[in-house]
């Protein structure tokens, strides 16, 4: 039988696509290059007993009526997939030299706290404040469709929202004159995006800090269960999840794809695989210098050169025989930086490679569900921040040894700062813990360059030249990161989106 929906990688914007399509009665087949489905979203055991999530932290857009709410009411998952929420007091701990904040759900709230900080500038972090709600909400009204009622409507918001095109978060900081720890404060969520303030897209940001206002969550059975529970709709509905099927070529007729190769990673074994519609969740970039660069148009040759995002360096650690939140954690995440401005703190480490002051995350999510993740007694903490693809791949080809001294200097760093703010005797109760660099997401995520989020969220990818889901092929449709937006729930969005492009039957809300 043909396949109806030939899927290329099973990243979650593929596997949601899928989900949807194999619900709604077509056959959808799956080629994974990786031995699990679900990209950067995958989870992996460790020591037979710990389990980790690639990438996925904590997640927003999921309640009642939201994007990842409606996707899963649709597949009839929700009552099975649920989640829990982040203290809305303060879902994220903002810790830097002189000064803590937790941010609140409220803004009005947000105000307060940041004015008793700064109460000398306390008119303009309200101004800053009230703009942002003003921004996000303008960014929703442009989502198509966009009706021009409704556009002059909210004409206020919408000016804000395309004022704001070609900013940065610090060109924005910048109009508003916060005083710099003020700006450290409210951007130190920064490994979010792995860019500093001076390069990360003001949308981003905005899109972004206001859905965690909106609501903070994590899944009640963790990430492994969401991944896993669309991977099931679609095989209880006939469709295939092939996984170590790597695919290294395309042969394309008349601006067509009529087949796909791949060959078994395991087997070595050469398979050809065909489809009515061809959906490609792999790097769009690598895609089309597979097909071929020059079949597509002008217009996606151009979406096409976008550069990529910076990668990330990851701790994956298990303690035991001590309770984190007897150590100030929660239902929240902790941002720490040594470094008062993010900027010089950012080029400090990627592009000098030196992690002497650094600025990092850290999650706990052994405390965010009753749900076990780990032996009884141990409990789990994870440190990010980001790293450099080119300095780590040329460590690794050249010198295995000095690879993974760097790996281990950057978490004695990291540990030295969590033991004289956070846990003082945290070394004493590690009970594993392995480190992951930009090769690594290279090898178990596929993504090129190790890049964590796909195209580079700088205001010149974010903006209205932004490739998005049409490639110029007839039957050949992108739906990844780079071609939608990265992110559990904005992935979520693209996968539905294309969905409802595709079948017509509309599922999301208009500006979700």
């Amino acid at each position: 039988m043909e396949t109806d929906y030939l899927i290329l990688g099973s990243g979650l914007s593929a596997l949601v696509f899928g989900s949807l399509m194999a619900k709604s009665g077509h056959k959808v087949q799956i080629l994974e290059a990786h031995e699990h489905p679900g990209g950067f979203g995958h989870t992996f055991t460790m020591a037979k007993k710990y389990k980790f999530n690639a990438q996925l932290h904590y997640v927003w857009d999921c309640g009642e009526g939201h994007t990842v709410n409606r996707v899963l009411k649709k597949l009839n998952l929700d009552q099975d997939v649920t989640f829990t929420r982040y203290d809305p007091h303060g879902f994220d701990h903002m810790r830097m030299p002189g000064y803590s904040l937790d941010i609140p759900s409220e803004p009005a709230e947000l105000i307060r706290r940041l004015s008793e900080l700064f109460s000398q500038d306390a008119e303009q972090i309200r101004k800053f404040v009230w703009e942002v709600q003003k921004t996000s909400q303008g960014i929703k009204k442009l989502a198509p469709p966009i009706i021009p009622a409704e556009i002059f409507a909210n004409l206020g918001k919408v000016s804000s929202a395309v004022l704001y095109l070609n900013s940065t978060l610090q060109d924005v900081f910048n109009k508003f004159q916060l005083p710099q720890a003020a700006q450290t404060l409210l951007a130190l969520q920064w490994p979010d995006f792995l860019l500093p303030p001076d390069q990360l897209s003001f949308y981003a940001w905005v899109i972004l800090f206001t859905g965690y206002q909106q609501g903070a969550f994590y899944p009640e059975q963790h990430f492994d269960h969401v991944i896993n529970s669309l991977v099931k709709v679609i095989e209880d509905n006939d469709g295939k999840v092939l996984l170590n099927q790597e695919v290294i070529d395309f042969q394309v007729i008349n601006k067509t794809v009529t087949k796909v190769k791949a060959i078994d990673r395991i087997t070595h074994q050469r398979n050809e695989f065909t489809g009515e519609n061809i959906i490609c969740n792999i790097d769009p970039q690598k895609a089309a210098q597979m097909i071929g660069v020059e079949k597509f148009s002008r217009k996606v040759r151009q979406q096409l050169k976008y550069e990529y995002s910076p990668s990330n360096f990851m701790a994956y650690c298990v303690v035991k025989d001590i309770d984190l939140r007897d150590y100030g954690f929660g239902k929240w995440n902790v941002f720490h930086t040594s470094h008062r401005d993010l900027n010089a703190a950012f080029y400090q480490m990627y592009e000098n490679n030196d992690f002497s002051q650094p600025s990092f995350a850290i999650t706990t999510p052994s405390l965010m569900t009753k749900h076990p993740d780990c032996p009884e007694g141990c409990q789990i903490i994870e440190f990010l921040t980001v790293a450099n693809y080119d300095y780590f791949k040329q460590l690794k080809d050249t010198d295995a040894k000095a690879y993974r001294q760097k790996k281990n200097e950057i978490l004695d760093a990291i540990l030295d700062v969590v033991e004289r703010h956070y846990i003082p005797n945290i070394r004493n109760h590690l009970d594993f813990k392995i480190t992951g660099s930009p090769t690594t997401n290279e090898r178990y995520c596929w993504c090129p360059k190790g890049n964590s989020y796909g195209s580079n969220l700088t205001p010149r990818n974010m903006g209205i030249g932004r490739l998005n889901y049409k490639t110029s092929l007839k039957n050949f449709y992108f739906c990844n990161a780079s071609s939608g937006y990265p992110g559990f729930a904005p992935t979520f969005w693209t996968g539905a989106s294309l969905y409802q492009k595709l079948s017509g039957d509309v599922i999301l809300p208009k500006g979700s």
